[in-house]
């Protein structure tokens, strides 16, 4: 069958949608389409990857009755008793991205600067009042690399398709992406020469402001003058730049209150 919207709208993280049997949902946002089905005794779950040359502008969803060419696999999930009812929640990327500035950036010795930086979002899906968790899928294919002094120190990281900029207007707005802000300082006697960034993407919890943006918390990092080492830290807060904000999804994985991150400058910087 071919797939037709019906009543499109625009899509809400976190808003439960109510389905009746037979009945399935399609989403276009990203680098992707997604089916979600509800059946008497099953969800399934269809994703087909977008060309990444194109990206609208709009998380656009429809119901209806259809659903995409039968060449396309699904996932199925049994039911548990929920309710029929299914939300769509943002998450950071379970692994460390590497992020490039616009343009090689140069941080004088004594230097500070903030980098905004937008990330594409992975999206889980959970259904009923308990909310249990049927999927959990990036919006964009991520390409992976390395980052560290050589092939056995360092870790394996996502390679991001944005860039970090210095004006928060030159950062494009989607719903399918998130802001962290980004403080540099430089202790350093000499100047530090930015080309990338290890963003620690699991750490980052995520929040939604007014306009219904998504941001997560800033991150900090300073960089030694005897060049051993950075050392690096979640802040606490969003940025007053953020609006007012609430949260809205949790942090992939917890760091203790207060800690620092201190990682070698080979595995933040490169």
């Amino acid at each position: 069958m071919t797939d037709h919207p019906e009543n499109p709208q625009d899509g809400v993280w976190a808003q439960p949608y109510q389905l009746a049997s037979g009945q399935t949902q399609k989403h276009q946002l990203g680098h992707s389409r997604l089916w979600v089905t509800l059946l008497d005794m099953e969800w399934q779950v269809r994703v087909e990857p977008l060309n990444p040359d194109s990206e609208p502008q709009n998380w656009v969803l429809a119901t209806g009755h259809t659903l995409p060419s039968s060449d396309l696999p699904s996932q199925r999930f049994v039911r548990a008793g929920d309710n029929g009812v299914v939300r769509y929640y943002p998450a950071m990327a379970p692994l460390p991205t590497v992020i490039r500035p616009f343009q090689p950036l140069t941080i004088p010795a004594g230097g500070r600067c903030v980098l905004y930086v937008g990330t594409t979002l992975w999206m889980k899906i959970c259904v009923g009042d308990a909310q249990t968790e049927l999927a959990d899928m990036p919006l964009a294919q991520p390409s992976m690399t390395w980052l560290g002094r050589n092939t056995m120190e360092g870790e394996l990281c996502y390679a991001s398709s944005t860039y970090g900029r210095l004006a928060l207007e030159a950062v494009p707005k989607r719903p399918w992406r998130a802001v962290t802000p980004v403080t540099i300082t430089n202790r350093r006697e000499s100047a530090l020469l930015l080309e990338r960034f290890n963003l620690p993407t699991p750490l980052l919890a995520l929040y939604r402001n007014e306009k219904d943006q998504l941001w997560t918390n800033g991150v900090t990092v300073e960089c030694e003058t005897d060049m051993s080492s950075a050392s690096l830290r979640i802040d606490q807060a969003v940025l007053p730049a953020a609006g007012n904000c609430t949260p809205i999804a949790p942090a992939r994985e917890r760091l203790a209150k207060g800690r620092r991150l201190v990682r070698a400058v080979d595995n933040l910087f490169g």
